[in-house]
């Protein structure tokens, strides 16, 4: 069994993942910077909810603090590092890019270059489906595949996410490094994101309020739950260090796509949740966004080869599966806020 640090370990992705593999029997140490860019308090609510009952602790770490990470690593003596620290959101991107600078390229420049000094022999990171930009009409037929061009970034955070890999590529080839990159495509469920729009959609169908959807709702958009994505991770620790040994350059580098090929138009997708919270849905059509893509539809060929046919959870069920964890937690914030009204 594998010394995994998970980095982002109190963040969506990060705390289920954590969580997995510490059931799974390897040994976990999470770390999180806590930042504020949502409410700290979902953040702290994953690690009391998911990381406790797992025993798997959970260090306040910056990143960029390259000394306390790597003496973290030393420590626990980690030879598998799973990277999902990131400042997500494509359109916070467009306002605030510095943010993805420090986090996004600082960050994982000081994660790349702990795993190099402290020999790790796997660094697992976290990509995404925004690196395939922008494509005029539907996405490629049979979904994007691995090695689609992705030169045409369509957000700062895209951007970013491009140079994650070839900042990774680049130590596995100097260094032989051993790294995986993971292409998330649209992962949603329990214990998710505020920013997100499924999270959003939501919170205003319960409340009666209009939802705006973006290019008239025609934007389709590959979702996978977050229990797919648990389960491929686990699948690809368990598979492994990529060797080099399957590529012509022989560079211990390897990409997958964590997405299912069944990209769903968001007017469908919201009437999925009109079903799921009972709620009719009052919509306004908008133009695209700045950042925003029409399409995006994963080819997990690569990924079925090296791992095997994966979960899927169907679209239907995973959000009826969010609504009730949402519920509960909405609950939970109430209790919270009276007594907190009650100790003033």
């Amino acid at each position: 069994m594998a010394q995994i640090l998970v980095t982002g370990a109190a963040g969506f992705i990060g705390a289920h993942a954590a969580a997995a593999l510490a059931q799974a029997g390897h040994r976990v140490v999470g770390c999180d910077s806590f930042n504020a860019y949502y409410p700290v308090e979902l953040k702290h609510a994953r690690v009391a909810a998911l990381l406790q009952p797992a025993g798997v602790p959970v260090e306040r770490l910056d990143l960029c603090d390259g000394a306390a990470l790597q003496a973290l690593m030393r420590l626990h003596r980690i030879d598998t590092v799973l990277h999902l620290a990131a400042q997500a959101g494509v359109r916070h991107s467009v306002s605030a890019p510095l943010d993805y600078v420090q986090a996004n390229l600082l960050g994982f420049a000081s994660v790349l270059e702990a795993c190099r000094l402290q020999g790790v022999g796997h660094l697992l990171y976290a990509s995404s489906s925004s690196v395939y930009g922008r494509r005029d009409g539907d996405a490629a037929p049979g979904g994007f595949r691995e090695s689609d061009r992705i030169d045409a970034p369509a957000s700062f955070y895209a951007a970013t996410k491009q140079a994650n890999e070839a900042m990774a590529h680049a130590t596995a080839a100097v260094h032989r490094l051993p790294v995986t990159g993971l292409r998330f495509f649209t992962v949603y469920g329990p214990w998710g994101r505020p920013d997100m729009a499924y999270w959003g959609f939501a919170e205003r169908l319960r409340r009666g309020e209009t939802l705006q959807l973006y290019g008239q709702g025609e934007l389709r958009r590959d979702f996978t739950h977050v229990d797919d994505v648990v389960d491929a991770l686990l699948r690809l620790v368990a598979r492994g260090a990529p060797a080099g040994r399957q590529r012509e350059d022989g560079v211990p580098a390897e990409l997958f796509n964590i997405g299912h090929r069944q990209p769903v138009r968001v007017i469908d997708f919201v009437r999925l949740l009109e079903r799921a919270t009972g709620c009719p849905a009052h919509i306004e059509f908008a133009p695209m966004q700045a950042g925003d893509v029409p399409d995006t539809s994963a080819d997990p060929s690569r990924l079925i080869e090296a791992i095997g046919p994966w979960r899927a959870t169907p679209l239907a069920e995973g959000l009826a599966g969010f609504v009730r964890w949402l519920e509960g937690w909405n609950a939970r914030g109430a209790s919270l806020r009276l007594a907190l009204a009650a100790a003033a």
